[in-house]
């Protein structure tokens, strides 16, 4: 019997994670659409957006955004947290020169980590002053990877 062990599960929550932002980063929907849970329930809540319910919603959002004329987006700082057999992912994100705070939130479907829950808002100046600093100082480009 294989029981949950957190610390071995990490660097796949982490890589996980990393593969939303590539996905964002490359405009890639198939990618984007790959990511997403499809057993469990799924919400995204974008800046400025109403909560969006069900898988189906949330990869209508996801197309139009990706399709549409947005900057890049960087993650920063990405703090992983487990509850149960559930990983939600604290970080960063850096579009252009705003800075707001997400949650991603993974369940384990079909033996790897898919997302079901995204939510991103602005953090305050304070906040993300200290996250530019700590991810200036911490000699990583915030996905664990050296400058």
């Amino acid at each position: 019997m294989n029981e949950f062990d957190p610390s071995r599960e990490r660097p796949a929550v982490l890589f996980a994670n990393e593969a939303f932002y590539q996905a964002f980063a490359d405009r890639d929907f198939a990618a984007m659409g790959a990511l997403w849970a499809e057993s469990a329930a799924c919400v995204c809540i974008h800046p400025g957006w109403p909560a969006l319910s069900g898988r189906k919603d949330v990869l209508a959002s996801w197309q139009r955004i990706l399709q549409g004329d947005t900057p890049a987006i960087d993650c920063h700082l990405a703090e992983v947290h487990f509850a149960g057999e559930t990983a939600f992912v604290v970080c960063y994100e850096v579009v252009g020169r705003d800075w707001l705070v997400a949650t991603n939130a993974f369940v384990r479907e079909q033996g790897r980590w898919r997302l079901m829950f995204h939510q991103a808002g602005p953090t305050p100046p304070m906040t993300a002053a200290l996250a530019a600093d700590d991810a200036d100082d911490d000699g990583d480009d915030g996905h664990g990877r050296p400058n």
